[in-house]
């Protein structure tokens, strides 16, 4: 899928004919969401979305995971770079197994850790495969760097905001 990138600031449908999807959504029509991975195992759903407010960037996702009826349900915060929007099946994706989510750090709705610790956020994502985005020079660094440049970066192509590739 090629994502084309709307130069007037307005959002649209971008992916292919098959499977499109929307640029821009709002945060409370995904949350609730379910969350299966590859081989369609249940994984949970997304209870919240959590925005690193100086930065502006979504941080991660908060999945409910185990229990019963809703009961003894753990949480997990997922970074948001390891979830795929299946917006046709109303769901995310999370490449990992159920055995790797069992083993990730987890919390309990009335005992939230500090999410603003970069030692957790980094053990967060660093479990799922992921490198902080707060990190300097981390790929998600360079691509705000490259996209306050005046360019968008898809797939280690950088493609300029008036059209046109580089």
């Amino acid at each position: 899928m090629r994502q084309d990138y709307n130069t007037s600031g307005t959002s649209r449908v971008i992916g292919d004919a098959e499977h499109p999807t929307r640029r821009v959504m709002s945060a409370s029509s995904l949350t609730g969401d379910r969350v299966r991975n590859s081989a369609g195992e249940d994984l949970g759903k997304v209870e919240e979305i959590m925005v690193d407010v100086p930065t502006g960037r979504i941080a991660y996702a908060v999945l409910s995971f185990g229990g019963f009826l809703g009961m003894g349900n753990k949480l997990f915060a997922i970074p948001w770079q390891a979830l795929t929007l299946d917006e046709a099946e109303h769901e995310f994706v999370l490449n990992v197994d159920k055995q790797t989510l069992e083993n990730a750090p987890g919390f309990d709705k009335d005992n939230w850790p500090d999410m603003a610790d970069p030692t957790w956020g980094g053990q967060i994502f660093s479990h799922y495969g992921y490198e902080p985005y707060w990190n300097p020079g981390s790929r998600a660094d360079e691509r705000d760097r490259v996209q306050t440049e005046g360019t968008f970066e898809t797939r280690g192509e950088r493609t300029l905001k008036g059209g046109g590739s580089l």
